[in-house]
């Protein structure tokens, strides 16, 4: 190239920096920075620049971790209510452990800035499990809403519970809670406790349950699957002590089997029949102990499996049977 095309040329690539509105020293900058990435090769530096735009347009194509929970949340509006409430309490833990994860881009969060998250806003195993799986479901949302491409979460491992046994109830507490139950609130909470006790529902089930779900001729209590737990709907036997408590207790249909304020009473109750102060309530403890009662008598996992509502039984053979504990099977169930 001859030296006034060199020059013309040099003229029109300023001008065209110019051109750009940039400062052309910064502007010439870029695109040496582009010729480099891409080897002094014209063709190959457009396809960089062409990419990198592209990934800047899907960068800010994004929300912030809250904006996330908040459509995360309202996504999940029509389920349970229990399952609702943990989804919300986790996820505002969350952001309140952890500076700055309110803020934060959801399409910038690593796998590792997620298994630190879970790490700092819960201390136990099994509430970093949960927490894993809440925080993956606001992902999961976000996926599904464009704001990211991938679920961080997924490449999280799990954290590793170890499950321990729960302990039961002995016979002197199966007769204090039974006892104070019949006792307090003129009884108001007695067919609750001997459903806990003798048919293993739990206590955000019962809590939902109607008398039009007790069925005394057939000598059964359906659980729906909007009450249950795990959303699965289960029949529930109703075995001679619980039979003869529901008959004295039997309400009417429309009338929800536990009293108004269900869980503070439950406490209150626990406090009055011995449990407060050193004194720990051990955590589903009338659940387990039908578990282990309803297996030295009755002998069947299978069964066993069907009335506590378990996909398998997997969990009542590591943690909810305890066979030491059980003392005069057959009296329990004859009570």
């Amino acid at each position: 190239m001859t030296k006034h095309k060199q020059k013309e040329a040099d003229k029109a690539a300023l001008e065209i920096l110019r051109s750009t509105g940039a400062d052309v020293l910064e502007a010439a900058l870029v695109a040496k920075t582009a010729m480099e990435a891409a080897r002094g090769k014209v063709k190959r530096a457009l396809k960089c620049i062409d990419a990198g735009a592209e990934a800047l347009r899907q960068q800010e194509r994004t929300v912030t971790f809250e904006k996330a929970v908040e459509a995360a949340l309202a996504a999940r509006k029509d389920r349970r209510t229990r399952t609702v409430y943990d989804f919300r309490y986790f996820t505002r833990r969350f952001m309140k452990r952890c500076k700055g994860l309110a803020a934060r881009r959801v399409r910038a969060m690593t796998p590792q800035e997620c298994a630190g998250y879970i790490e700092q806003a819960f201390d136990k195993p099994r509430q970093r499990q949960k927490a894993r799986l809440i925080l993956s479901g606001v992902f999961g949302t976000a996926v599904k809403r464009g704001w990211c491409d991938a679920n961080p979460v997924a490449r999280v491992e799990a954290p590793r519970v170890v499950e321990k046994p729960v302990p039961i109830l002995t016979p002197q507490e199966i007769e204090q809670i039974t006892t104070t139950a019949e006792k307090y609130q003129d009884g108001s909470c007695a067919a609750a406790v001997g459903m806990m006790l003798y048919a293993g529902i739990r206590p955000h089930e019962v809590a939902r349950l109607s008398w039009a779900q007790v069925d005394l001729r057939e000598e059964a209590i359906y659980i729906l699957p909007q009450h249950s737990k795990t959303g699965g709907a289960r029949r529930v036997t109703i075995h001679r002590p619980l039979l003869r408590i529901l008959r004295k207790r039997k309400g009417e249909d429309n009338e929800l089997i536990c009293p108004e304020n269900w869980l503070i009473h439950w406490r209150e109750l626990r406090r009055v029949a011995g449990w407060g102060g050193d004194r720990k309530w051990p955590q589903d403890a009338l659940r387990h102990t039908f578990a282990s009662y309803h297996l030295s008598h009755f002998r069947s996992f299978s069964e066993l499996q069907l009335e506590i509502g378990h996909r398998d039984a997997t969990l009542l053979r590591t943690r909810y049977v305890d066979q030491r504990g059980v003392q005069g099977a057959a009296g329990f169930w004859a009570a």
